[in-house]
């Protein structure tokens, strides 16, 4: 059987339909759910192997990217939430979901092992350094040494080592609390995905993409739902062995995690 995915809806986000289809092709049987269709009902949650936190611009993005989402999540389905993703089960959250990760705590997480997870934020994403929205594609670097690199065994091609994915955020910078969480960040292979060269966003050590320590919560601002076949990239004519790194991460995550 296909693992089952829940794809999260909420006013305001708009990469539901992106995120259903790539999934799909990505080997899941995916269905987009509203939150409120949970509220009230937060065990349905555990009717599935994998939650989708896609992109947009949940609520408006009043009180910042990501807030007012988190804040209903948390109301709704935040205990739940917790045991889903403490149970080993994947969460994913893609541009406004990775926000909403940062802003609920469960990116990066709690220290401790096995411990009931009341996490604070201790990083976030904030306004872009360059003061405007970003919406291009962008070349990045895979950690080979990270948590999640190691689990997936997910590599480049050697004809694009530094594989593309599309950016769309004017709140993407990664910071952190403190130098301490940062270098903690860096230490136990939490950072997954770096931009490469260019900080299109002034993220600090060009971080694009985290995960917790288990490895099952993942968060990213680039979207591999929009590369799931090589016709959505700006330039698949001119190479015929071009392949969709988007579709590519997502099997692979389905592949291990589910």
């Amino acid at each position: 059987m296909k693992p089952k995915a829940l794809i999260l809806k909420a006013p305001g986000t708009n990469c539901d339909q992106e995120a259903y289809w790539a999934l799909g092709q990505a080997g899941a049987d995916p269905e987009v759910v509203y939150l409120s269709q949970l509220e009230g009902n937060p065990k349905k949650l555990f009717d599935y192997n994998l939650l989708f936190i896609p992109g947009g611009f949940s609520y408006g993005d009043y009180l910042g990217s990501g807030k007012v989402f988190s804040l209903f999540i948390e109301t709704s389905l935040g205990d739940a939430m917790r045991r889903f993703a403490a149970e080993g089960r994947t969460v994913i959250g893609v541009c406004n979901g990775f926000q909403v990760l940062v802003k609920m705590g469960l990116l990066p997480g709690s220290e401790e092992r096995g411990a009931r997870r009341e996490e604070k934020q201790t990083v976030s994403l904030t306004f872009n350094k360059t003061g405007r929205f970003e919406c291009r594609w962008v070349p990045l670097e895979f950690q080979k040494r990270s948590i999640l690199s190691k689990r997936l065994s997910l590599h480049s091609s050697p004809l694009t080592p530094h594989p593309e994915l599309p950016i769309a955020h004017g709140e993407g910078r990664f910071v952190t609390a403190s130098p301490k969480i940062l270098s903690r960040l860096e230490k136990d292979g939490l950072v997954f995905l770096r931009y490469y060269k260019e900080n299109h966003n002034g993220s600090v050590n060009r971080i694009a993409g985290i995960t917790n320590r288990e490895g099952n919560v993942i968060g990213l601002m680039p979207h591999p739902e929009r590369f799931a076949k090589r016709e959505h990239h700006y330039n698949w004519p001119a190479n015929e062995e071009f392949f969709p790194w988007g579709l590519e991460f997502l099997k692979a995550v389905i592949r291990v995690r589910c």
